[in-house]
């Protein structure tokens, strides 16, 4: 199944105490790169998501995003530092003494002094927090992947339409060639008549000079090959690993026998037809860019 490498996808949910989020896109790259961004306090995620995401995405710039917000339980936990508050206690009391006041030293007095209190972010189990995020990105990535598969299946149909349509040209090639030898021959033969006055041409010289011409201009071994990248080419499309990398290179090696064909076309209707399978390669090689 061909898949493109455009695609996004995203999932919220809230499991226990937690808001989780997570969203996936995703862009054309040559190979894979991750952007992961989670936040600061989960940094121990980032890793996770990033082997999570690979197991499921060949290739590609994916930007992935999780957030993770507390709902319904305090996120944090406070802390008293009692040495500091005992300090403050024995000061407030030194202070009665030495200027005969009266002692009201109450727990609001100490609380007024708020460098005695700490707030800090509630530890969470890692392993927990990591399996409610794991829940919800692969939702996501579920959404994420079906989203890459319907636009691949676009882009599969492309494809083969086109190359089904390149098949015909290299056949139409195929059966151009020996023509090609046959008007050179006959064009040779009158022209060589007219030099020597209507008499009757050396049938070996003119022989030997069409051969040479034929092995010039033959190219079956081309096109021979040609249909073998075809072939090959819808065995990849068929196939259920990723196809990107490997159509890639098939369709340079499907653009190096356009080319000598080219470099041997003798006949104007032979060159015609590599001018628009040219045209066609590079439709071909658009289209496999965006293939994961």
């Amino acid at each position: 199944m061909i898949k493109s490498m455009t695609g996004y996808g995203r999932c919220e949910r809230i499991i226990g105490t937690k808001k989780i989020t997570a969203e996936l896109k995703s862009v054309n790259h040559r190979f894979s790169d991750y952007n992961i961004k989670v936040p600061r306090q989960y940094g121990f995620l980032e890793d996770r998501v990033r082997q999570f995401i690979s197991k499921e995405v060949a290739r590609g710039k994916i930007d992935v995003y999780v957030s993770i917000e507390s709902c319904g339980e305090a996120d944090k936990t406070v802390t008293v530092n009692k040495e500091l508050a005992g300090n403050y206690v024995e000061i407030l009391r030194d202070l009665c003494e030495t200027f005969s006041l009266k002692d009201d030293i109450s727990v609001s007095t100490i609380a007024s002094f708020t460098d005695i209190f700490r707030a800090e972010p509630k530890r969470d189990d890692e392993e927990e927090i990591w399996t409610a995020v794991s829940e919800v990105l692969a939702d996501a990535v579920s959404s994420f992947i079906s989203m890459r598969a319907r636009e691949g299946e676009r882009i599969e149909r492309d494809l083969r339409e086109r190359v089904t349509y390149m098949k015909s040209l290299a056949n139409e090639i195929d059966k151009l060639s020996p023509m090609a030898v046959q008007v050179y021959k006959d064009k040779l033969y009158q022209k060589i008549k007219e030099v020597i006055d209507e008499r009757e041409p050396d049938d070996t010289r003119i022989l030997t000079e069409v051969a040479i011409f034929a092995d010039k201009v033959a190219v079956n071994e081309e096109t021979v090959r040609l249909a073998s990248h075809y072939d090959e080419f819808f065995t990849i499309l068929d196939s259920n690993e990723p196809a990107g990398r490997k159509l890639d290179f098939l369709i340079q090696e499907i653009n190096r026998e356009v080319n000598t064909i080219g470099s041997k076309a003798s006949d104007l209707e032979i060159a015609k037809l590599v001018v628009t399978l040219k045209g066609e390669i590079e439709k071909l090689r658009e289209q496999i860019q965006n293939i994961e």
